[in-house]
């Protein structure tokens, strides 16, 4: 059920504004801009090609708002400085959400340097334009919540914990957050206004694992799940069965919409008041925080409910040989955001797989109908009407 919340977040504040979403054909770039469109606002992405094929960004149906010139589109990389400056001059900006990154752990240990460029030096980038580009009144760098130093802790890590990623990935986020840092306090004015320095409202956002409808990326449990499903019916079998690496790892799991929601909010308030502009954490309740079998236990239990296609799901454990530091235990602490700006998250954790299987089932059955599904999932989140 969804819960109760302080308030109706509303989308009204985006409508007409002009905003640079970077990493914006990925997974949560595209739901990410997909919200904006709703909303109203004028939308300029800059990221490199979808990174799998299908991709949820193709499937979306963005052709009507590009022709409208609602949506602008370039393809480019985060490490190219003078194209991105050229983005930035010739869109100017209100608004920046800079999501563009290499996203997976398992790929940062194979190419260490290639991540690393792209997540520190790509948001320095982004950074140095939002400095140098006076339009920009409001900025979000989204990390992870793999930033901190893991110990393993029963507890939520909270914002003002040690920053020091282990493994490449989250080592180059806990370098993208410090570059951040550095430009707000170096160059940007906070609320009481310091002389020399720009009034401009940046902070970042460390969320938490996300699921939902239209993950496409490799070795995420999910999407590996939903592949397995796919797989076994195109071999006509009645039964799939999901391989999982690490039945015990506990991740804060959240849909997709809620980070995308607490992402708009911190912009939008940070814009009106710079003194909600900070580091957040933005994960789900500590209940719903699980374990990857219990998550792959769900997702069985959900997908052999509904039944949309005929194959049964069912896993089991696939441990590996040699197989990449992961941490095993993972939590958040909220009470930041929730305090500072009335956040809660709306969906527990059998909502979020719930939202993620229908979509998914309906997916695979007719991709045709993936733009109606993100559409109506957006409205039910915001409680839209029409």
């Amino acid at each position: 059920m969804e819960r109760n919340t302080a308030g109706r977040q509303r989308l009204d504040f985006y409508r007409n504004k002009k905003v640079l979403v970077t990493g914006h054909t990925g997974f949560k770039g595209t739901w990410l801009t997909r919200m904006l469109l709703l909303a109203g606002a004028q939308v300029q992405g800059y990221s490199l090609e979808p990174p799998t094929r299908p991709n949820l960004y193709s499937m979306a149906g963005f052709s009507r708002f590009a022709e409208s010139g609602q949506l602008r589109s370039e393809i480019g990389d985060i490490r190219d400085f003078g194209r991105l400056q050229k983005i930035f001059h010739d869109f100017r900006p209100e608004i920046v959400f800079h999501l563009a990154a290499q996203p997976i752990v398992r790929e940062s240990y194979r190419n260490p340097r290639e991540t690393y460029e792209t997540n520190v030096m790509g948001t320095v980038n982004v950074l140095e334009c939002i400095r140098l580009e006076d339009s920009v009144r409001s900025a979000l760098n989204v990390t992870t919540d793999k930033v901190y130093r893991n110990r393993e802790w029963v507890w939520g890590y909270r914002e003002t914990d040690p920053l020091d990623g282990f493994d490449p990935y989250s080592n180059s986020k806990s370098c993208s957050e410090l570059a951040t840092h550095s430009y707000r306090n170096s160059f940007f004015a906070d609320a009481d206004g310091r002389e020399g320095r720009r009034f401009l409202a940046l902070s970042t956002a460390r969320a938490g694992n996300v699921i939902g409808g239209g993950d496409f990326a490799a070795d995420r449990i999910l999407p590996d799940s939903i592949r397995a499903v796919e797989q076994a019916w195109k071999n006509r079998k009645d039964t799939a069965v999901i391989g999982v690496r690490n039945p015990y790892a506990t991740r804060p799991f959240q849909h997709v919409l809620e980070p995308l929601g607490a992402y708009l909010l911190i912009a939008e308030r940070q814009e009106k008041d710079r003194q909600c502009s900070g580091y957040y954490n933005v994960g789900p309740d500590d209940a719903d925080c699980v374990a990857a079998g219990e998550l792959v236990s769900l997702f069985c239990e959900e997908w052999n409910r509904e039944s949309i296609l005929p194959v049964k799901a069912e896993w089991e454990s696939r441990a590996e040989k040699e197989a990449p530091h992961e941490a095993g235990l993972l939590k958040l602490d909220t009470s930041l955001i929730r305090s500072r700006l009335g956040w809660t998250p709306r969906w527990h954790i059998r909502d979020c797989m719930k939202k993620t299987v229908q979509f998914s089932g309906r997916m695979l059955a007719d991709p045709e109908i993936v733009p109606e599904e993100m559409d109506t999932e957006i409205r039910e989140f915001f409680r839209i009407n029409g």
